[in-house]
């Protein structure tokens, strides 16, 4: 009986196991966007999300559902030619939060568009969902 309790004690855990996905939430002109990346294996198929055309965001969390590598995010300005990075920052074999702190990971960070007195707000968590 002990090799079933054992069997029982080892698909709990699997069930237990969470998958890291990191969650931000970005403030532009007024509106809010709610964005979730999950563990990739390439970082050059990520896309960029548009931020109400004024910026472009980019979340790649390099990994799998057992381990994080790291976390990059980038935030670009958006003029008309092509966009242009204004800020990078990584992240290396971030944990998993327990926290509520929706900004756990990065805190708040506040980006500037060299044009317009643009401006964006950003907060990012890498939290876990059951797998």
């Amino acid at each position: 009986m002990a090799g079933y309790s054992d069997q029982a004690a080892a698909g709990e855990e699997a069930a237990s196991r969470l998958q890291p996905v990191l969650r931000c939430r970005i403030e532009q002109g007024g509106s809010v966007l709610n964005l979730e990346a999950l563990p990739v294996q390439n970082p050059y198929r990520v896309p960029m999300h548009d931020i109400n055309g004024r910026f472009r965001f980019k979340m790649v969390v390099m990994g799998s559902s057992d381990a994080v590598e790291y976390v990059k995010i980038y935030a670009y300005d958006n003029p008309a030619r092509q966009p242009v990075l204004v800020q990078y920052a990584r992240y290396l074999k971030p944990e998993i939060s327990t926290s509520s702190d929706p900004a756990s990971l990065t805190g708040i960070q506040t980006v500037y568009s060299p044009r317009l007195e643009r401006e964006m707000q950003y907060q990012c968590a890498l939290t876990g969902r059951k797998s």
